[in-house]
């Protein structure tokens, strides 16, 4: 069934658990997410980035989760969300949508500009009663619209976060504790290393739930101490793509002459579903809806 998020994510932050928001931008993905989330009996948010729905288009997309959902997670909670939204104009567009939850990152301006827009879209946002994400401090690496360089790079500072929260009015709050966007560690088999203390002490700063972006390569022992200081939703997209191409190569590598597309993607969905369960587990969140 399609949720509100915020029926899900304070009860997250309240027990001591995260509620994984997976990637979509097709109808496979999104089954096997949804799948997976029936299977472990878990809430989960399923979000689209601006690049996805230049890909599926927004109403295709749209209609895909709220479909899946409300046919195959009869009684499991999903709530549909924007990843990393840039313009106010695709924000007004998902919150029309039926969207209950929109990011708006604008972690790339100054502070107070950051600050400024971020309020900006929260005034707008809270009047048709949907949840915003924030984000403060900047992740390295790429993942569709986004290509932070090392230098740009920068670490979230606990006072800023503070002030950020207090004064734009924000639901969640993205922070960079160390960790990075993008399939280059996961590519030579190493684990990102976050700044668990970092983490600590904003968290103690902080009074809403934090958000954890570019997850996909961080060790599990890691992600269960960033859930025990605050972290409530973890972002999971690379590991997807890399699910979906890895297993796409293997069926046509093994099958050279296989044309059904149903026959070439059960597979793939397949690899996914055992992802997102996988991340489930390690979230704690099985067993939660």
């Amino acid at each position: 069934m399609l949720v509100h998020i915020k029926e899900i994510v304070p009860h997250a932050k309240k027990h001591g658990y995260a509620i994984g928001a997976f990637n979509t931008s097709n109808l496979e993905v999104t089954l096997a997410i949804i799948k997976a989330a029936v299977t472990k009996r878990s809430p989960v948010i399923i979000q689209v980035s601006e690049s996805a729905i230049r890909y599926s288009g927004l109403k295709a997309i749209t209609h895909i989760v709220e479909t899946i959902a409300k046919n195959e997670s009869v009684d499991v909670p999903v709530a549909l969300h924007l990843d990393h939204g840039k313009s106010f104009h695709s924000i007004a567009e998902c919150i029309n949508a039926g969207f209950s939850s929109i990011m708006i990152d604008a972690s790339d301006l100054p502070f107070d500009e950051n600050m400024f827009l971020t309020k900006s879209v929260v005034d707008y946002s809270h009047k048709r009663e949907a949840w915003v994400q924030g984000e403060i401090g900047r992740l390295i690496g790429v993942e569709d619209d986004i290509d932070i360089k090392a230098k740009d790079a920068l670490c979230t500072d606990p006072d800023d976060a503070k002030t950020f929260a207090q004064e734009t009015g924000v639901d969640t709050l993205a922070v960079a504790v160390g960790q990075s966007h993008g399939a280059v560690n996961l590519r030579q088999g190493k684990s990102e290393k976050i700044n668990i203390k970092q983490l600590e002490k904003i968290n103690k700063k902080v009074k809403v739930p934090l958000v954890l972006h570019g997850a996909s390569d961080i060790a599990e022992n890691q992600i269960k101490e960033a859930v025990k200081l605050g972290v409530s939703i973890v972002n999971i997209d690379t590991e997807i793509r890399m699910a979906f191409s890895r297993s796409i190569r293997k069926v046509l590598k093994e099958n050279k002459d296989m044309i059904d597309p149903r026959k070439i993607l059960t597979p793939v969905m397949d690899e996914i579903q055992k992802v997102v369960e996988n991340k489930i587990k390690m979230f704690g969140s099985e067993n939660k809806a």
